[in-house]
């Protein structure tokens, strides 16, 4: 007995062993897991079974591991879009990194320098943009750099010729600007043994092993061919602004540059040693007593042009320390704060500074709502409309790097809507210090619905208003669910969510889902430790396809609190669905849900409520009604003109009159 508890105890024991021996590291699976989250536009899948909670990323798509460590991740040809996260370079076992050909975009993070066993980089024939980072130098094992056909801008670092094992070098087809850095010198030999010998930047790609492949066409190069160069095609450095025999330049107009600086003549050399031969000669022939006379005030004006040189550079370093401090601590910040913008996704939307919005909204002191996540202010734009800006809450250090994507994607998707019942945006601000996201709408002059439903300051809505109302909001949901591709749903559809104008017309404003890209991170990460914070995909983001039913059904219950003025849930009797369940199978009931406040309405307008609120709550064997037809029913059959309020009588005539 005791040899099969101990037997069973040493399998237990293995087996723990074998599991903990045989899995990934849970920083890899953390770093390719926020890798994902920084793709918002994945068109084949190829990231579907990257899945958070499986411990062994070894079998995702792409994905190839060696001694429980991943060592490659190739992903090419696959139109992912997104942003490169820059925890992707804590995966310090990583040998390749293959993204060529996709969407990528935003700038390469300078995080790469990490990738120590890092042999093959290819992110050619994506959307980068900005400098090429210096920190690319670590990379000591590197025998492959390909960053071609990319909008990569800036010189090119000289530490590239510190890597002695690069073989292959591709970067063409850029914006890259400046020399291409190398002994440039008539003589190679001295660069080496002269002043140059302590610093290996000025060699450039002349400190490097010779490149089997290297390819700078195509960008804005000038200067010359480094001599250790010139054993690379022609073709190499075509297209760009270096004037070389058998190289093709770009054009003129193109490079832009100025004429080079004239050089010293031999000339001017030789007239200088003539000029200081005369003069010796020319203070000869002064008057004696001038030679005195010129040393004491030399002298004099000596002693006050050093008197003022000291007290300058007094002066100068108390003021550098207060500038380099000042100067120090913004660059800090602007590096931290440092975002992307995707001007492809958002070409079409108006950005807006901080500081035009801040004077709209006379110093963000104009608050008009707020909530535990956000505020709304009311501004005028000079020679413009009015607006209502909403201003996420956050601090700057709260928002993760792979979230900039999903907001402005939302920004993008909010962007699109364009119908006379749904709320228009009118563009976005995104700025670094201090932190900012807004979104900027058309602003609705008569508040929201909430408000007139259930506030003693809101105007009380006849029943020709209510069935106004009613059927626009109707056909604002059937514009978004069924007129645009792909569909869109309010996230959380509800009296406040429908704003009305001037002449009451409801809006359908999106003001959820864009909020709660914070709040569903703030959920996850305080459950687990800082080290191991996901950026989870906002559910809004990836379920919307699927919500258009929980909007249809949302619709029905707003429709209740329409016609009842009861909110939705109620302190005394409960969910409104539950109390008018009864009076909605009972047709001869329902005049008791109408809102007590309202002494006259349409019996027919009420029936074809009911039926259409009993189409929205009540799903029977998987039916599923649409706010087509759901906008039909009420189109044909609701009365919005009025005449029936008039015709009740002079009491009803004056209440229409009085009410909203």
């Amino acid at each position: 007995m005791k040899g099969l508890v101990s037997f069973q105890f040493f399998c237990v024991t293995l087996g723990l062993f074998l599991a903990t021996s045989f899995a990934v590291q849970p920083t890899e699976v953390h770093s390719l897991t926020v890798f994902k989250e920084g793709i918002f536009d994945d068109p084949s899948l190829v990231l579907s079974n990257w899945n958070a909670l499986d411990s062994d990323p070894c079998h995702w798509v792409g994905v190839s591991c060696f001694n429980d460590h991943v060592i490659k991740i190739n992903i090419s040809g696959s139109l992912i879009k997104g942003f490169i996260a820059e925890e992707l370079f804590l995966l310090s076992f990583l040998r390749e990194l293959i993204l060529h050909g996709n969407n990528l975009r935003g700038s390469i993070p300078k995080e790469i320098g990490l990738l120590n066993h890092l042999k093959v980089l290819d992110l050619g024939g994506n959307q980068l943009s900005g400098p090429i980072p210096h920190e690319i130098a670590n990379l000591d094992s590197i025998v492959k750099i390909n960053l071609q056909s990319n909008a990569l801008t800036g010189n090119l670092p000289p530490e590239l010729g510190n890597l002695k094992n690069l073989q292959e070098l591709r970067l063409d087809r850029n914006k890259l600007e400046g020399i291409i850095p190398g002994a440039n010198v008539t003589d190679y030999g001295s660069a080496m043994t002269g002043m140059y010998a302590s610093n290996t930047n000025v060699l450039g790609f002349c400190h490097a092993s010779p490149l089997r492949v290297a390819d700078f066409s195509f960008n804005y190069l000038v200067g010359s061919i480094p001599k250790c160069l010139e054993y690379l095609p022609r073709d190499s450095f075509r297209g760009n602004c270096i004037k070389y025999k058998d190289i093709t330049p770009r054009a003129p107009e193109e490079c832009g540059a100025a004429a080079p600086a004239k050089p010293l003549q031999s000339e001017d050399m030789k007239r200088h040693p003539v000029e200081d031969k005369q003069k010796p000669e020319m203070r000869a022939s002064k008057p004696a007593w001038i030679l005195p006379l010129e040393v004491v005030i030399g002298v004099m004006v000596g002693c006050v042009f050093l008197a003022a040189v000291f007290q300058s550079a007094h002066r100068w370093k108390v003021k550098s320390r207060n500038i380099m401090t000042t100067w120090k601590k913004s660059k800090t910040e602007k590096e931290h704060m440092e975002i992307f913008v995707d001007t492809d996704m958002l070409k079409d939307v108006l950005r807006y500074s901080r500081q035009e919005l801040e004077v709209a909204c006379e110093d963000f002191s104009n608050i008009i709502g707020s909530s535990s996540d956000s505020v709304v202010y009311k501004g005028n734009m000079k020679r413009g409309p009015e607006i209502a800006v909403i201003s996420l809450c956050n601090r700057g250090e709260n928002w993760m790097s792979c979230l900039e994507p999903y907001f402005q994607k939302e920004v993008a998707d909010l962007a699109r809507l364009n119908h006379e019942n749904v709320a228009k945006l009118l563009g976005y601000c995104i700025e670094g210090v201090p932190f900012t996201r807004m979104l900027v709408f058309e602003y609705a002059s008569n508040g929201t619905l909430y408000e007139h439903l259930h506030c003693e300051e809101g105007c009380q809505l006849s029943w020709t208003r209510r069935m106004t109302i009613v059927l626009g909001i109707a056909k604002g949901l059937k514009y978004l669910h069924t007129e645009i591709e792909p569909p869109f749903t309010i996230s959380e559809l509800n009296s406040s969510a429908v704003y009305l104008t001037e002449d009451f017309s409801p809006k359908l404003a999106e003001f959820e889902s864009w909020k709660s890209i914070l709040t569903r991170f703030e959920n996850n990460s305080s459950s687990i430790s800082n080290a191991d914070t996901l950026c989870v995909q906002p559910s809004s983001l990836a379920a919307r396809q699927s919500d258009i039913q929980g909007n249809v059904c949302a619709f029905g219950v707003l429709l209740l609190e329409i016609i009842s003025g009861r909110p939705p849930v109620g302190k005394d009797k409960g969910l409104l669905v539950d109390w008018a369940k009864e009076y909605l199978e009972e047709p001869d009931m329902m005049s008791s849900v109408v809102d007590p406040a309202l002494k006259h309405f349409r019996d027919e307008d009420l029936e074809v409520i009911r039926e259409v609120v009993i189409n929205c709550i009540q799903v029977r064997n998987g039916d599923i009604v649409t706010m087509e037809e759901l906008c039909a029913m009420l189109e044909s059959k609701l009365d919005t003109t009025g005449s029936s309020e008039l015709k009740a009588s002079s009491i009803a005539w004056a209440e229409l009159a009085l009410s909203c």
